[in-house]
């Protein structure tokens, strides 16, 4: 059972779980033993966080042929960004690429993810993998199978220049990747849906808002953003969850599939330099400029990420949050 943290958390999933059960019921029993699994992704479709995953659904397609295919039903429009953590947890989903970001009322220690400082690759070798899927399996109820993001970080964009690191007297959109972070540099924080950003900037009740160097472009807030704040710090992590119930029903074959995709897309990871190098030069084409902290002022920046980000985790869970530093640190 997952623990949501909240009794209006647990009334959602057991909604989802009904409409889950009702259309396993209604379901026409498959003809044959291909297992066929719903896909969602958290973000828009073609856009730079959801097409890993849709290439690993294309790569499933291909090489579980008669085994295991996935259904990629869409984005947002099929569930609800905030959603989805929900539905992929009470099987309305069997499978969502989404970010810890938007699932931390199911898997609050997930804020940890962001602040890894080596690659899924070491995670599988030290065990952390092991220590991550566990959580997502006892507080979700579902397999962690896959980590895109590697290499990815993010950046604070703004309309208006800054000085310095402090942020006292901007507002500025968040998730909880960088919020901790965000709030100890004095900003005042807003969460809100990516598809609720352009219109917040373009109403100026936004100053800024957090975001990787990718994908900035594709969502267009290139127009509404004159600066990027550089040095970037954390990590992109964007996961591939299976609903724990729908996984172990897999067949050995079924799960291998799975696992050797989740493999041929996390190697990907390693292609990411070059795209964020790309861009960088896409964004200043564009008349987007660059605040370059150096110095002390960099390192700060960078301090402050990390030592809010931590905190914010031992403050949820000291043991466990010591277990996931010595393990997604290096």
């Amino acid at each position: 059972m997952p623990k949501t943290g909240s009794r209006s958390n647990w009334e959602e999933i057991m909604k989802y779980r009904a409409i889950a059960a009702l259309a396993a019921t209604l379901a026409t029993p498959a003809l044959s033993e291909e297992v066929t699994l719903r896909g969602v992704t958290a973000f828009a479709s073609g856009t730079t966080f959801s097409r890993p995953f849709e290439a690993f659904v294309e790569r499933v397609n291909e090489t579980g042929k008669g085994v295991v295919q996935i259904n990629y039903v869409g984005g947002p429009e099929a569930v609800p960004t905030f959603e989805l953590g929900n539905a992929v947890s009470a099987g309305v989903v069997d499978i969502a690429n989404n970010t810890t970001a938007f699932y931390t009322n199911l898997v609050p220690l997930g804020d940890a993810l962001h602040l890894a400082t080596n690659t899924i690759q070491d995670q599988r070798e030290n065990g952390c993998f092991e220590l991550v899927d566990q959580l997502h399996q006892e507080q979700m109820s579902v397999k962690y199978l896959a980590r895109t993001g590697d290499n990815i970080q993010f950046h604070l964009y703004l309309t208006s220049p800054i000085e310095d690191t402090d942020l006292s007297g901007l507002t500025l959109r968040v998730t909880p990747v960088y919020r901790a972070m965000f709030e100890a540099l004095g900003a005042t924080p807003v969460q809100t849906a990516p598809g609720e950003v352009y219109t917040a900037l373009e109403r100026g009740s936004i100053d800024g808002y957090g975001w990787p160097v990718q994908g900035v472009m594709d969502l267009g807030w290139d127009e509404q953003t004159n600066y990027r704040v550089d040095p970037g710090f954390y990590q992109v992590d964007v996961n591939f969850l299976v609903n724990l119930d729908r996984w172990n029903a897999l067949s050995d074959e079924a799960k291998t599939v799975l696992h050797e995709a989740a493999l041929w897309t996390e190697a990907k990871n390693a292609e990411n330099r070059d795209i964020n190098a790309e861009e960088a030069a896409r964004q200043e084409e564009a008349g987007i400029e660059v605040i370059r902290f150096e110095g002390d002022s960099a390192e700060s920046w960078l301090a402050t990420a990390q030592d809010a980000g931590w905190d914010a985790v031992e403050a949820i869970d000291a043991e466990r949050a010591a277990e996931l530093k010595a393990c997604l640190v290096d």
